[in-house]
């Protein structure tokens, strides 16, 4: 009987803390459109205010226009192979931008690719401002919500755990 117990406690436990665990997220894979022309950016990932080089590879007899809604549009001209753009500063940290690259030349054609705007400092600042005292260390930039929260679970699941399991004086005696 005991077993029982004891077992059910651990399934508990265990159960709360996988699903007081981070989950996991991951994108979804798809085919990418081939064309006749290459095109990259780099960096993939950059902060509000950066910037990011547009290249582009066998568009060489007619320009490249670049478009985003995250940087004003931009020409790569005829026989260059890249160009810079600066991304705006307030472009919304984590979101996801679609940039799409078009060759006027004699491959003619367009296609996308995506710029992730990075979680940054959240006062946009782009100098340094010298240390930033505080929480610091493992804790920064974590909710103090989540973190009670989690707490809350994780010591409700073990006190659940060792309410079951604990051998009840006189539970045999009577």
């Amino acid at each position: 009987m005991r077993a029982i117990r004891v077992a059910s406690a651990a399934l508990l436990t265990a159960s709360a803390l996988a699903l007081t665990a981070p989950t996991a997220s991951a994108a979804a894979v798809g085919e990418e459109n081939v064309t006749a022309f290459g095109f990259s950016i780099s960096p993939k990932t950059i902060a509000a205010g950066g910037q990011v080089t547009l290249n582009v590879d066998g568009c060489d007899d007619g320009d490249t226009k670049v478009t985003s809604g995250v940087f004003d549009d931009t020409t790569i001209p005829k026989g260059q192979k890249s160009a810079t753009a600066q991304v705006f500063w307030d472009a919304k940290p984590g979101a996801m931008y679609e940039v799409t690259f078009t060759c006027n030349g004699s491959n003619p054609g367009s296609d996308k690719t995506d710029l992730t705007i990075a979680t940054g400092r959240p006062d946009g600042s782009s100098h340094h401002k010298g240390v930033k005292a505080g929480i610091g260390g493992s804790l920064g930039g974590l909710d103090l919500h989540e973190i009670a929260l989690g707490s809350a679970l994780i010591l409700g699941t073990l006190g659940t755990a060792y309410y079951k399991t604990r051998r009840r004086t006189g539970e045999g005696n009577s």
